[in-house]
């Protein structure tokens, strides 16, 4: 990374807070002001026009101001920055949004989208838990009918899965029971990827009884494990893209639309085995994104890697306020789940 004076530093960094403020070009005379220089400014001029040569700064017109680059973004994030503590008024939102879904592993993963969303002004991602390689840690069997139960699994992550199962035969207390035992003798505590259709397979012809009876409740069982793999993708404050007059409604439009694709989306998304990602226009890897930023951060659940929650919005964004708020979110989303499954 080109190594800048502490001038060129300070000027830089002002031009991306006064932009970020006003949404309007900084001239050479707004800057020493806000900058609080003691130069000319012919000289502040020529520190701007170095900045320009070195990628950092743009002039969107002949006579206008200067506003930052996607790298003076990159830069103005990594090196010049303030690290700021998440503000007493965000985590009050946080809490407060966050606590009427506590105990809801799935309704908690959806409110922090929409709080997220809300105090950002920009559209919100949020994922369930990959639960693939996570413990089967409840598994009920509901009677609703003679032959009809409703069948719930719940991982060690949160994730909730349900189906509703019909069999030929009566569904009564016994049979519940029973099947109650049978899950936790051989399927409690295992992961969700061990209950592959052989395996369940192995295990109906292994029981002592009429494992015909069981037999479509553990092939239903092995859906709901193999499901928990596939990770819900939720998409929040969506409207919010057209309120940015950076994008303008034909950008915003489009972004949406591709937000609104799950493959995609989740590439965006993916950080991989990190906690945290800023990308800035073009180090997103679709065109749609040249003129967002995306920023993600992950939440664990029992201590495992787990769902993530994410923004994307202009590049001209609150980065300052906004990333030590969505850390703080993420955060307590996890520490919220994991308290539900405790319960």
């Amino acid at each position: 990374m080109t190594e800048l004076s502490e001038r060129k530093k300070k000027i830089l960094g002002t031009v991306v807070e006064e932009y970020i403020r006003t949404g309007e070009p900084v001239g050479s005379k707004g800057l020493i002001t806000a900058a609080g220089l003691t130069v000319s400014s012919a000289t502040v001029r020529n520190e701007m026009s170095e900045l320009i040569s070195l990628g950092f700064l743009e002039q969107p017109h002949t006579s206008a101001g200067r506003i930052p680059s996607q790298a003076g973004y990159r830069y103005y994030i990594d090196f010049l920055m303030k690290k700021l503590d998440v503000d007493e008024l965000t985590k009050k939102v946080v809490n407060a949004g966050l606590s009427s879904a506590a105990g809801d592993p799935e309704r908690l993963v959806i409110k922090a989208g929409e709080v997220l969303a809300d105090i950002t002004k920009c559209a919100c991602i949020s994922t369930a838990p990959n639960g693939s390689a996570m413990i089967i840690k409840r598994i009920e069997l509901v009677p609703v009918g003679t032959h009809t139960a409703m069948l719930l699994l719940l991982t060690s992550n949160g994730i909730l899965k349900s189906r509703l199962c019909r069999l030929d035969c009566d569904i009564d207390a016994q049979m519940c029971e029973e099947f109650g035992n049978v899950v936790k003798r051989n399927i409690i505590g295992r992961q969700a990827c061990e209950l592959d259709t052989a395996t369940m397979q192995t295990l109906a012809a292994s029981l002592d009884f009429d494992y015909f009876s069981f037999l479509p409740l553990l092939a239903a069982v092995n859906e709901l494990a193999a499901s928990t793999a596939d990770s819900k993708v939720i998409l929040g404050g969506s409207s919010n893209l057209f309120i940015h007059k950076d994008y303008g409604e034909n950008a915003a439009a489009s972004l949406l639309e591709f937000l609104n694709k799950k493959e995609p989306v989740m590439q965006v998304i993916d950080i991989s085995d990190n906690d945290f990602s800023i990308k800035i226009g073009r180090e997103n890897m679709f065109r749609q994104l040249e003129q967002s930023s995306v920023i993600v951060s992950r939440y664990s659940v029992n201590g495992d890697k787990s769902g993530v929650v994410g923004l994307i919005g202009p590049t001209r964004i609150n980065y300052e306020i906004i990333i030590p708020g969505i850390k703080y979110l993420s955060d307590m989303l996890g520490k919220l789940i994991t308290q539900a499954l405790e319960d």
